[in-house]
């Protein structure tokens, strides 16, 4: 299936939904898609199923935002700390940080995190 079939299915499913929601589930779903090349690869042909997908990919994308919402959080606490005084707790934030970065551009770009 075409990426503009897929969007035009998207679409009549939720008619509701702006072009950029559209668009980015199409590349999630695709990207979903990619991950489970075989006997596994989900059947965007069915409306049921379509649904389920984009509602799971969705979820995953939200849990990713929230992460990164908190780790953004932590790190602008510790820009304004002093560096001279860093703490092991804050490189741990740092960690954090760099791993869920790394998750976010899986989930978008299908491409592995790093295994920190």
């Amino acid at each position: 299936m075409k990426c503009h079939e897929l969007a035009q299915r998207i679409e009549r499913l939720r008619p509701e939904a702006p072009a950029e929601e559209v668009a980015r589930l199409c590349l999630l779903l695709v990207n979903q898609a990619v991950e489970h090349e075989g006997a596994d690869q989900p059947d965007f042909s069915d409306d049921d199923q379509l649904d389920e997908l984009a509602r799971a990919v969705q979820m995953r994308l939200q849990v990713a935002t929230d992460q990164h919402a908190a780790v953004t959080r932590e790190l602008q606490e510790l820009a304004r700390s002093d560096p001279q005084e860093f703490r092991a707790q804050q490189i741990w934030i740092l960690i954090r940080a760099i791993k869920v970065q790394s998750q976010l551009l899986e989930l978008c770009l299908n491409e592995p995190a790093l295994d920190v």
